[in-house]
């Protein structure tokens, strides 16, 4: 085996520290956009507030998807540790991150406009969680390409 620099594990370090951070970033903002509008829509429609949680709990999911990548490449993290899969790591804790929160943008955006559109227009709401598993499926895609790079071996 040949020597292994020893700032090797920094990447993989910054893998999980990616998936984790970006991930719980886009779950955040997509709770509190959603959230904003099912406060706004509460006030007028107080029933629909069950209902209307759908966004938030999509949104938390997000992060889910960043902390099962970010223990993966922890787990992962050892003293036969290469370059080559701390690189690999890097790159599946950034998809994963990134993903996580482009869904929370899109997750957040059509939550408070669905929710507050939901409470004027009833059947505005399947629309609205179509629309909805559309954008979580983003965060999915992330995921899925962040677990192929995670366990993907070094081939050697």
């Amino acid at each position: 085996m040949s020597e292994q620099p020893s700032y090797v594990a920094f990447f993989g370090v910054m893998g999980a520290t990616s998936a984790m951070v970006f991930s719980a970033l886009g779950a955040a903002y997509g709770t509190a956009k959603s959230g904003t509008g099912i406060a706004a829509m509460s006030v007028m429609r107080p029933e629909l507030i069950v209902k209307s949680i759908i966004p938030v709990v999509m949104a938390g999911i997000l992060a889910i998807y960043g902390l099962v990548v970010a223990v993966l490449i922890g787990n992962g993290i050892s003293t036969d540790y290469t370059l080559y899969k701390s690189f690999l790591d890097l790159g599946a804790g950034l998809s994963v991150g990134f993903s996580g929160l482009a869904s929370g943008f899109a997750i957040g955006i059509v939550g408070d406009a669905g929710v507050r559109g939901t409470a004027q227009q009833p059947r505005l709401f399947v629309g609205m969680i179509l629309i909805l598993i559309f954008a979580e499926v983003l965060g999915l895609y992330g995921l899925i390409v962040g677990l192929i790079l995670v366990t993907k071996n070094s081939g050697k």
